[in-house]
């Protein structure tokens, strides 16, 4: 049974064949305890961050990404990884929101995920954000790295073993925490 909690899901990409959006619509499906929103980054376009830019005022869909985060409970977040950190496309998106909010997760939980079509799964971008988030109040309950997507996931059956079980229990842990009441 689904409780009243409300999770944003979300992949840090905005490729029409984003493989970090395959996982996370997989884990949110996995989420027995919340209801789970999965939005896409193409969705919210935005300039180019500049103090410049900020002082003409916050663009409307920088202005709707950060509302859309203060109304959910918890994010479940599948990271691309470009040159060992975040995309172009995230990293824009999230210094918009973070000039709005500062503490832009609102020290709400959230479960991290990141794949790559490489043996390392992204994690360089993994690791960049179990570090940055918590700064800006992101409570992370778990992470979850899946190396060679195209190897260990096909869209019929999903993840291959042992990285199902193991999926299975980092979002198993995450949906616990929605399962608690609101505090």
């Amino acid at each position: 049974m689904r409780s009243g909690k409300n999770i944003l899901a979300f992949a840090g990409s905005t490729s029409s064949q984003s493989i970090n959006k395959q996982l996370v619509t997989y884990a949110a499906g996995l989420i027995r305890n919340a209801r789970v929103h999965i939005t896409d980054l193409n969705d919210y376009p935005l300039p180019l961050f500049s103090v410049d830019l900020e002082k003409e005022g916050y663009p409307e869909h920088a202005i709707r990404f950060a509302e859309l985060m203060n109304s959910n409970d918890a994010y479940l977040i599948s990271l691309a990884e470009h040159n060992g950190s975040y995309t172009a496309a995230f990293k824009n998106l999230f210094d918009w929101v973070s000039r709005i909010e500062p503490k832009v997760f609102g020290e709400k939980p959230v479960l991290l995920l990141s794949t790559s079509p490489g043996a390392r799964g992204g994690a360089g971008v993994m690791e960049a954000a179990r570090s940055r988030f918590p700064r800006h109040g992101g409570r992370i309950i778990g992470h979850f790295s899946l190396p060679s997507f195209n190897e260990n996931f096909n869209p019929v059956n999903g993840l291959s073993d042992p990285y199902r079980a193991e999926l299975e229990k980092v979002v198993g842990v995450f949906d616990e925490e929605m399962a608690l009441p609101l505090a």
